[in-house]
């Protein structure tokens, strides 16, 4: 199974439609939204063509591929207006026999979780990536809409046991094999 992660799109449709063409051009199976989807919250600039109600007509269309977790600037109100579930604060996906724990991470952290190296921990909202190994994998494919610390806007790739970190034009930042 292939499945692309992005976290925190924040509202711009510049950036969904990146990530819907790289989704498609990946030809991934699975696209996990770890939060952050509409609103651009009151830390965080305006993203570029931020409109929130475009952004969910574009990830509408592919809703039926779409796994996502609440982030804490989703709310009720950005679900009426999307076609898939938004409001779970975690959400597991297995495959290959790895299990990904899904959250956008301003609720759970890594060492919540009691697991072992079957266990991948995917979250956002730090707007940074992440791609290390503790006592579980941790994964965190940064902001596609909102990088911080001067960072590209970027998304993470899961396929046949490799984890990838890219850039939005496809430039592989960060590679883990899993073990």
């Amino acid at each position: 199974m292939k499945i692309i992660f992005a976290s925190d799109i924040h509202g711009s449709t510049y950036y969904a439609n990146i990530l819907i063409r790289q989704f498609l051009n990946e030809k991934a199976d699975k696209l996990v939204l770890l939060g952050d989807i509409l609103y651009h919250g009151p830390r965080n600039p305006i993203p570029r063509d931020y409109h929130p109600l475009k952004t969910a007509e574009i990830l509408n269309q592919y809703s039926d591929k779409i796994i996502c977790v609440r982030g804490n600037c989703d709310n009720e109100a950005d679900q009426k207006v999307l076609n898939f579930p938004i409001m779970a604060d975690y959400a597991q996906l297995v495959a290959d026999n790895y299990t990904f724990f899904l959250t956008h991470g301003h609720l759970y952290k890594s060492t919540d979780l009691k697991a072992g190296l079957d266990t991948i921990f995917v979250f956002g909202h730090i707007h940074v990536t992440v791609l290390e190994k503790n006592q579980v994998y941790v994964l965190n494919p940064g902001s596609i809409s909102l990088p911080k610390d001067n960072k590209p806007s970027t998304y993470a790739i899961y396929e046949n046991g490799t984890i990838q970190i890219k850039t939005i034009d496809g430039q592989i930042l960060d590679e883990m094999e899993l073990m």
